[in-house]
């Protein structure tokens, strides 16, 4: 098998981010997307939140993936064929090399392909993973996750299997969540799987505390979004007059993050441009991390055109991999 290299370059101005910020900041309460949290050093500090004692997610579905390696490629490769392993927001991979480095151990024929908004993160996983695996096949797609699959559907008749793992299906709504997995359906054909990383619901304090961490390392990943904004877009955000604030609801299973101004101001962002006008104590969303019941994910398969045929957790009962199959047609 044969790695791909990757060449990327990265735009000057992301017209996505631009029309986030003209549309999310007109809007009450402001907000602006998570998907835009991830540059070069939002990237490095989401590392090392997934370090952190207070983050369990990433241990929980860390100790997942080890210890089901082998039950998740009896449901990924059934028939021996080889597959395509597609990872929608792959980030530097952490959890997923756990299978790669199984699956290659065991001889199985596979390709990996990584996707992913941030060039430099895709960059740096590409990077590692040819560098241990050479031998592996990888082929890495900088682009939107739907675009990217069917673009895929034309290069690959091998079955597909999906991974969207890390719970970054929480970051969605419950209409967003069926939106998508009804869009994921349209890409795949009958038979082909989807492994979904599904943080559950659990005692609330456990919840606040991942994303109140004592060392301040999500507060600094929720400000770098301003501190790239001004970098991007010229924009003139003061970063130490605004703050980070979390909450949990329990009853909605909703952990939201926000951004909030300490005084009343105003910041120029040239690249629109647009002044805009903030007042003491007003926020802006940035992202939304909902955690699920077990009802919750039966639910989202029913309405979306898929069968749950798997459900793994950790020895808490944190966190499940999921695994959906499209239904015959």
């Amino acid at each position: 098998m044969i790695s791909e290299e990757l060449n990327l370059e990265q735009d000057a101005i992301d017209p996505a981010l631009l029309e986030d910020v003209r549309t999310g900041l007109a809007q009450t309460p402001k907000r602006l997307s998570s998907r835009f949290f991830y540059d070069a050093e939002g990237s490095r500090l989401f590392q090392e939140i997934m370090h952190l004692p207070e983050y369990y997610l990433t241990r929980s579905e860390y100790e997942i993936l080890s210890e089901q390696a082998d039950a998740l490629l009896q449901w990924f490769q059934p028939d021996g064929q080889p597959f395509d392993l597609i990872e929608l927001g792959a980030g530097d991979g952490l959890k997923t090399k756990v299978l790669l480095n199984h699956f290659i151990q065991k001889e199985v024929p596979f390709a990996y392909v990584p996707i992913d908004i941030s060039v430099d993160a895709l960059n740096q996983l590409t990077d590692d993973i040819q560098q241990r695996w050479p031998q592996l096949a990888i082929r890495p797609l900088h682009d939107d996750y739907f675009r990217a699959l069917s673009e895929l559907s034309y290069q690959s008749d091998a079955r597909k299997v999906i991974l969207f793992l890390g719970s970054n299906i929480g970051n969605f709504s419950t209409d967003e969540a069926r939106q998508f997995y009804q869009q994921l359906h349209q890409c795949l054909r009958p038979g082909d799987l989807v492994l979904t990383g599904f943080d559950l619901q659990k005692h609330p304090a456990v919840i606040h505390a991942a994303y109140n961490d004592r060392q301040g390392i999500t507060r600094a990943f929720n400000l770098n979004l301003l501190r790239r904004l001004n970098r991007e877009l010229d924009a003139n955000f003061d970063l130490s007059a605004f703050d980070h604030y979390e909450s949990y609801n329990p009853e909605t299973g909703e952990a939201r993050s926000y951004l909030v101004s300490l005084k009343s101001q105003e910041v120029r962002i040239n690249a629109l441009p647009l002044t805009v006008s903030f007042a003491y104590g007003e926020v802006i969303h940035t992202e939304i991390s909902r955690k699920y019941s077990q009802a919750d994910i039966q639910r989202l398969a029913d309405n979306t055109g898929f069968s749950v045929k798997a459900s793994f957790t950790d020895c808490k009962a944190y966190f499940a991999d999921v695994i959906f199959q499209k239904d015959t047609e």
